[in-house]
């Protein structure tokens, strides 16, 4: 038999090969098996793998899914600190076009991935499949990151500031601020675990309500300029819009430049949510083509046009102040005290949740497909979906990560600090992703590849990665003055793969080496029909 790793990929005629035992049939895009359990082999991962769950998620579910986090906390939150970094509205809206153009290089990568690859993991399987040697450290990398830094927390903490800014509760102490964020998140994880149909419906609902709240707010920024009511804005419109006055005061250091782009990149994150429940999407490669090409362009265009419309409304000196708030201020100063100040900011809040919901439901899958691969403890508990018929093992290590994440660091840091370092890892990845493109193209031309990212777009983001991951080690104009240093985030990031390399190296290469056995991979099949891959320890005279 032909050696594995040069397997074609299944083509568009039906066509049975067998791998590690296990027969498959494929009559389309969707390949249908012969066998309920396709085997944990990773060039198994070529193959559609039908989840336990089934296949539930329409096209509708799967663009909320989308959609849903993209537009989460970041456009409701991230303007106002990203105008006070660049100094300069002009500045700052060439980083959300510059922001747009990169994370549609960056789709399309994940696009020729997820199409080649259609199976639950994302980044995990692209990683995996691509880097197989040294054995166990993509799978290492993926994992550690995934569930260290794959929080589901900095929603919860603008849910919890706009509750309170709503009730008038603006100094709140942080005892109240992380109550309301840790309650939100405990109850998304309930609903996910124990209701999972019903959770997949509310935040379908909260999803089309969320786009609904920021097509009105780019209406309110029209209505402010075309109406022009007199005691609602002191917007001077006419010298916003001058040259002078759109790019007064820009900052151009790159490294302040580059910590803006990670917010901007944080708004766009999560235009591939759905390759992470690929297993659960019907039609799941025609429908991943055209649900993340929708939700890119819906994203760009209404993140265009809001931040327009909070610069025509707001002053510039109130946003620069606005931390978090900035989508409050824009409500209280079109509605006044008592409709922008308490009722509309709750609707942001409700966005937040959504956000908070699809994103613990991607999250919770890919941590599930991570103990099915046998690199969590309790592999057999983490991967079932009993009794409830939900990943709740992949909830419960979604959980309590991020759970810590919101309690122990002061909420008046954990916010910014959060997006700098998921930003920064995921630059990490994305440039691994992108260079795996270029090596596969290369090394398997045999792959059906039913998606072809241009080649321009791929060294584009490429080099903006690169660029990117130098910029924090740039030190700004202004010297370091106290609170967290400027490369704080970038540290902890390269610290976190750093560690994630050395804790691989010692499990699977001098542990079993100083103890003389050897780390083996064997099937199983869990009593509600889960695949899952248990690591085990083979002494080296036993092989012999």
């Amino acid at each position: 038999m032909a050696d594995i790793e040069q397997q074609p990929l299944l083509a568009d005629t039906a066509s049975v090969f067998s791998t590690t035992g296990t027969t498959y049939t494929s009559t389309s895009d969707d390949a249908v098996t012969t066998k309920d359990h396709p085997s944990r082999s990773i060039e198994d991962d070529v193959l559609p793998e039908t989840s336990t769950l089934g296949r539930n998620l329409t096209w509708t579910s799967s663009y909320i899914l989308v959609i849903s986090r993209v537009i989460g906390s970041g456009i409701f939150a991230t303007p106002g600190t990203i105008l006070q970094s660049v100094g300069s509205p002009g500045l700052s809206l060439l980083l959300w076009v510059v922001g747009a153009v990169i994370a549609a290089s960056g789709l399309a990568i994940a696009l020729e991935y997820g199409c080649m690859l259609p199976r639950s993991g994302g980044q995990k399987v692209y990683l995996e499949f691509t880097y197989r040697h040294p054995r166990f450290l993509a799978s290492t990398l993926v994992a550690i990151n995934a569930v260290l830094l794959g929080f589901t927390a900095s929603n919860c903490v603008i849910f919890s500031q706009y509750v309170l800014f709503a009730a008038g509760q603006d100094a709140a102490n942080d005892m109240s601020r992380k109550g309301l964020a840790a309650g939100l998140l405990s109850a998304v994880t309930v609903v996910h675990a124990v209701v999972p149909k019903f959770g997949v419906k509310l935040q379908n609902f909260l999803g089309w309500i969320k786009i609904g709240i920021i097509i009105f707010m780019v209406l309110c920024g029209s209505y402010v300029v075309l109406i022009r009511p007199e005691t609602k804005s002191s917007v001077d419109v006419e010298r916003l819009i001058s040259f002078e006055k759109l790019w007064e005061n820009s900052n151009w250091n790159w490294g302040v430049v580059c910590t803006a782009l990670f917010k901007v990149f944080y708004s766009y994150a999560g235009l591939d949510n759905v390759s992470n429940v690929l297993n659960e999407v019907k039609d799941p490669v025609r429908t991943l083509r055209s649900v993340t090409l929708t939700a890119l362009f819906t994203s760009c265009a209404l993140y265009f046009l809001i931040n327009v419309a909070y610069f025509l409304v707001v002053p510039l000196d109130e946003i620069k102040g606005s931390g978090e708030l900035i989508a409050a201020l824009f409500f209280q100063r079109i509605f006044g005290e008592n409709v922008g100040r308490k009722v509309l900011p709750l609707a942001v809040a409700l966005s937040a949740v959504g956000n908070v919901m699809v994103v613990a439901f991607a999250m919770a899958r890919l941590k599930q497909e991570i103990a099915r691969q046998g690199f969590l403890p309790f592999s057999d508990i983490l991967s079932s979906t009993k009794p409830f018929n939900s990943p709740i093992g992949g909830l419960l290590v979604n959980y309590i990560p991020s759970l810590l994440v919101i309690v122990l660091p002061p909420s008046s840091e954990v916010y910014s600090f959060i997006l700098e370092v998921e930003g920064y890892t995921g630059q990490i990845f994305g440039l691994a992703i992108g260079l795996g493109l270029l090596w596969l193209r290369y090394k398997r031309p045999d792959l059906r590849r039913p998606f072809t990212a241009w080649k321009s777009a791929v060294w584009l983001r490429l080099l903006l990665g690169v660029g990117l991951l130098a910029a924090p080690f740039f030190p700004p104009a202004e010297k370091y003055k106290g609170g967290m240093f400027y490369a704080t985030y970038a540290i902890v990031g390269v610290s976190t793969i750093v560690g994630s390399v050395v804790y691989w190296y010692l499990w699977t290469v001098a542990v079993p080496k100083w103890r003389g056995y050897r780390l083996e991979e064997e099937n199983t099949v869990l009593a509600d029909g889960t695949t899952v891959t248990k690591l085990v320890h083979r002494r080296i005279n036993e092989m012999e």
